[in-house]
């Protein structure tokens, strides 16, 4: 593994519980931020903070429509994720 800062975002956006609550909540199909608000109770200047970071990891993915964002879990970032953990977890002697 060579890219560091890839897998920095990945960890940081997964080391955050109100962000891995998130993540739970969107894993089954795309969700209107109002309907994370909802069920977080949080402020959605929070709920932006926490989904520029998931973003950025590229762990998940946003679609603008009208006034509101959805967001849904985005595959391809989840198969880098994967990939990040893997390589640092393999032995480099070969064994």
């Amino acid at each position: 593994m060579r890219d560091y800062m890839e897998a920095v975002k990945v960890f940081k956006a997964l080391d955050d519980e109100k962000r891995l609550q998130i993540l739970d909540m969107i894993r089954d199909g795309e969700k209107c931020a109002c309907v994370i608000l909802e069920n977080m109770q949080i402020s959605q200047s929070t709920l932006s903070h926490h989904m520029k970071i998931l973003c950025a990891s590229g762990i998940v993915r946003g679609r603008k429509d009208g006034k509101w964002t959805y967001y849904t879990i985005d595959r391809e970032g989840i198969r880098k994720a994967e990939s990040i953990l893997c390589s640092l977890a393999k032995d480099k002697r070969g064994s």
